[in-house]
C-alpha cells in the first residue's frame, strides 16, 4: 500500500475578503475531489485573504498509479489562472516506512 500527499501553498489573485477567497478555493478543492477521487481540503491560512494551503492524499496499491495521480493533481492546480502556485510539498509513504 502506498500513500501519497501533496501540500500546495497558493497566492490568490484579486481577493479582498474571506468570502471571495472561498469562491476561489472551493472550486479547486471540489474539482480535485471529483476528477481524481482524492481526499482534499483547505488545511492552512484560513484567516488570510490572499493565501491558502490545500492538502490532499491518495491511497493506492501501486506506486506508479499513486505518483500519476499526484502529478495530475499538481498540474491541475498549477494551471489555474486565478492562483499562483508558490510551492508544492510531496510525500510518498510505502509499506516499509
Amino acid at each position: 500500500m502506498y500513500v501519497g500527499t501533496l501540500s500546495f501553498d497558493l497566492l490568490l489573485g484579486d481577493v479582498r475578503s474571506l468570502k471571495e477567497k472561498r469562491s476561489v478555493v472551493r472550486p479547486i478543492v471540489a474539482e480535485l475531489h471529483r476528477k481524481y477521487a482524492v481526499s482534499v481540503a483547505e488545511v492552512g491560512g484560513q484567516n488570510l485573504h490572499r493565501r491558502a494551503e490545500i492538502g490532499l492524499a491518495v491511497v493506492s496499491g501501486d506506486l506508479g498509479h499513486c505518483t500519476d495521480v499526484l502529478d495530475r493533481c499538481e498540474r491541475l492546480v498549477a494551471a489555474r489562472p486565478e492562483v499562483e502556485l508558490l510551492s508544492v510539498r510531496r510525500r510518498l509513504h510505502g509499506d516499509g516506512d
